[in-house]
C-alpha cells in the first residue's frame, strides 16, 4: 500500500488506527474500500456488544448510541459506489464518466 492510500485510510478511520493492521488487511482484501468497511463494521460490532446506555441515578449517564449512528453513516457512505476512493475508477453513469476533449481542425 502506498503512502497516499495509507493517509486516506487514516483520515477515514482516525489517526490512532494501527497502520500495520491496515497493511495486513489491504494485503488480504486488495481494496481500500474493503479495508475501511471491515474496520468500521468491527468497530460497530464492538459497540453493539456493549450496553448502549448506562445510567446511575444522580451520578453518571453514558450513551454511545450516537457513536453507532455515526459508524453506520460512515459505512453507508463507503458502501455507496458513487463515493470516490483512491485507486478505484470513477463510477460510470450520469456525472461519473470521462469527457475527452479534442482539438478541432483549423479552417
Amino acid at each position: 500500500m502506498d503512502d497516499a492510500s495509507r493517509r486516506w485510510l487514516l483520515a477515514a478511520l482516525g489517526p490512532a488506527t494501527d497502520t500495520t493492521d491496515l497493511d495486513q488487511r489491504y494485503a488480504r482484501l486488495h481494496s481500500l474500500r474493503a479495508v475501511a468497511l471491515e474496520v468500521l463494521r468491527e468497530r460497530r460490532a464492538a459497540l453493539l456488544a456493549q450496553p448502549l446506555k448506562v445510567a446511575l441515578s444522580g451520578v453518571v449517564s453514558v450513551d454511545t448510541s450516537g457513536n453507532v449512528t455515526a459508524l453506520e453513516r460512515q459505512i453507508a457512505e463507503l458502501e455507496d459506489p458513487a463515493t470516490l476512493v483512491p485507486g478505484e475508477d470513477a463510477p460510470a453513469g450520469p456525472g461519473g464518466g470521462i469527457l475527452r476533449l479534442h482539438e478541432r481542425p483549423r479552417r
